[in-house]
């Protein structure tokens, strides 16, 4: 498929407003796709890795500016896209306003005179830009996407650089690929046309959606277990519903963390009558995948890969496991004691990439392991808890400190005691689970309840920022914090609710200011507008309703907790959150 006609179609999702017409849209773009299939199932959600891959082009807003005054001449700099930026609101659009054509002609020579770009080639040309590493890494990826650029028309221009940034913005979120994959391939036009005729009879249609939620479900379910949406695509189109059910998971490959919110004991029993009552480690989250041959790879709950920060963690799976799992944990840091440490100890371990034997003896890691999603080739996905739990235990071994133990209970006072002795021990809270549900990767249901009895926080992501004063005048201090809000396609956007400024040390202010500069988009004056990556832990007093900001309500008394560096924007904490916490006061 040419660039151009990715481009296009692109343009005409974007320009729709109504899901199902880009359901149908998505859905006509895959059927055309071609040998790119793969490809475009990404490029829509504004990857170019799978999901489950950590591989990153490691590409800011900084260095695609620059490649974008390069390609605009010798005139431009990046300082002038930076101003456009402020008056256009976004990379698309900037992009799109520069005429790259004047040096296309040198592009086309050095590309035999073919000059129209393909998807597979963005395709390559990125992934050239991800695997360059080392001293001259930086202008490698400058050239790369200087070329790229000098071969775009205006319309390719604006979702080439949303695609660099990893934020195509036209209305397509996770839930909408996945249905356009069924529409695609497994709805008969017959199907789609009843569901979207306000004529054909309720019978009709009522069986026509049957049949549609029933393909949904089946590619939803070969998405959980491999999170590769490129692959599911090519899977249902050439293999049907019959190849989906084939889709395994894969030790290697690793899966989204099943996620918790927050409840009561009362909750758990009036809605299940029992209740699996487990310990919440104050840790981070890890997937444990052993292979065949014994290799261990270790996965935090982005799917980064983090095996090389916790070489003791993998030591102890090679000496205890002796067949292929998949299993779901917590790291958690430990003092001489044997008493568990704060999270920000486990963080001082995840961000270490040199050093480690060093880290290793200041900051002890020990593995609490809690579920297990795949043992000896049988998938655990769809057993219930328990069972899960006990080839947890038979793995390694029934009073081992690292399996993560369990009560089942239907008593309130019982499980308050259980919580007592857990928080006397320095843990966190409680989780509380279904003893019968399923696991069931990326779902943040009501299977899986948290409870943590000191003060509530908030993960919110940071949009903004505004440099200090005096002696501060060189570091981001105050920071502007927004909730997650999801539409029905599955895209995120984000609402202001507050900024911080209290509970951050000189030393941590150095760190956050290294850490968001490269991710600043625009800046006027002493404030700046952040690229929605990084997430805070947040403490408040008290959520307010407040006009000022744009989610319709501000934090009492906000303080910094922490970096959640275990996070993404995509898993940070909701505006329907919020709002549950905001009625529950």
């Amino acid at each position: 498929m040419q660039f151009d006609e990715f481009a296009a179609r692109a343009a005409e999702i974007e320009s729709e407003s109504a899901d199902l017409a880009v359901v149908s849209l998505l859905a006509a773009l895959f059927r055309d796709s071609g040998d790119d299939l793969s490809t475009v199932a990404r490029f829509v959600q504004g990857r170019v890795f799978p999901a489950w891959d950590s591989t990153t082009l490691d590409i800011g807003p900084r260095l695609c500016h620059e490649a974008i005054a390069r390609a605009a001449g010798t005139n431009v700099s990046a300082a002038d896209v930076e101003d456009r930026l402020a008056d256009l609101g976004e990379i698309g659009a900037v992009a799109e306003s520069y005429d790259f054509g004047g040096q296309r002609g040198l592009a086309a020579f050095g590309n035999g005179g073919q000059d129209g770009l393909t998807v597979t080639e963005v395709d390559s040309e990125l992934r050239s830009v991800a695997a360059a590493s080392g001293s001259g890494s930086e202008e490698t990826k400058l050239k790369t996407l200087y070329g790229l650029f000098n071969r775009t028309d205006p319309e390719e221009a604006r979702f080439l650089a949303r695609l660099v940034l990893s934020e195509m913005r036209i209305g397509v979120g996770e839930g909408s690929v996945r249905d356009a994959i069924a529409e695609a391939f497994l709805v008969s036009p017959e199907d789609a046309a009843a569901i979207r005729d306000d004529d054909v009879d309720s019978k009709t249609e009522a069986a026509a959606r049957e049949r549609r939620d029933d393909a949904i479900a089946s590619v939803a379910r070969a998405l959980q277990v491999s999170n590769d949406y490129g692959m599911v695509a090519a899977v249902t189109r050439d293999e049907g519903e019959s190849g989906l059910d084939e889709v395994r998971l894969e030790v290697g490959r690793p899966v989204q963390a099943m996620l918790a919110q927050a409840g009561t004991a009362a909750d758990a029993l009036d809605e299940w009558g029992t209740a699996a009552v487990e310990t919440k480690f104050d840790g981070a989250r890890v997937q444990v995948h052993h292979d065949e041959s014994g290799d261990v790879s270790l996965f935090s709950r982005n799917m980064e890969d983090v095996t090389g920060a916790l070489p003791e963690v993998v030591e102890f799976v090679e000496e205890t496991v002796a067949v292929p799992v998949i299993l779901d944990g917590e790291v958690v840091a430990m003092d001489d004691d044997g008493e568990p440490l704060p999270f920000q100890e486990i963080l001082r371990r995840f961000r270490r990439k040199h050093d480690v034997g060093r880290m290793r003896e200041e900051v002890r890691v020990e593995l609490r392991a809690f579920d297990c999603l795949h043992a000896d080739g049988d998938d655990l996905l769809t057993e219930p808890l328990t069972t899960r739990h006990d080839r947890l235990s038979s793995l390694l071994g029934q009073d081992s400190d690292a399996v993560s133990d369990v009560l089942l209970s239907d008593d309130a006072d019982e499980i308050a005691a259980y919580e007592a002795d857990v928080l006397d021990a320095g843990h966190e809270g409680i989780m509380l689970k279904n003893p019968v549900a399923p696991y069931s990767p990326g779902d943040r249901g009501k299977n899986w309840l948290k409870r943590k009895p000191d003060v509530e926080t908030l993960d919110l992501v940071v949009t903004g920022a505004e440099w200090g004063e005096g002696r501060r005048a060189k570091f981001l201090g105050t920071f502007l914090l927004s909730a997650r809000v999801e539409d029905q396609s599955g895209s995120d956007g984000f609402e202001t609710i507050g900024k911080v400024a209290t509970g951050i040390t000189d030393d941590q202010l150095v760190e956050l200011t290294d850490l968001l500069e490269p991710e600043i988009e625009r800046e006027s004056g002493q404030e700046v507008d952040v690229r929605p990556s990084v997430v805070f832990e947040v403490g408040y007093e008290e959520i307010q309703q407040s006009p000022t900001y744009s989610s319709g309500y501000a934090l009492r008394f906000p303080r910094f907790v922490s970096v959640r560096e275990d996070k993404t924007a995509e898993t940070a904490d909701t505006l329907e959150r919020v709002e549950r916490l905001a009625a529950s006061q």
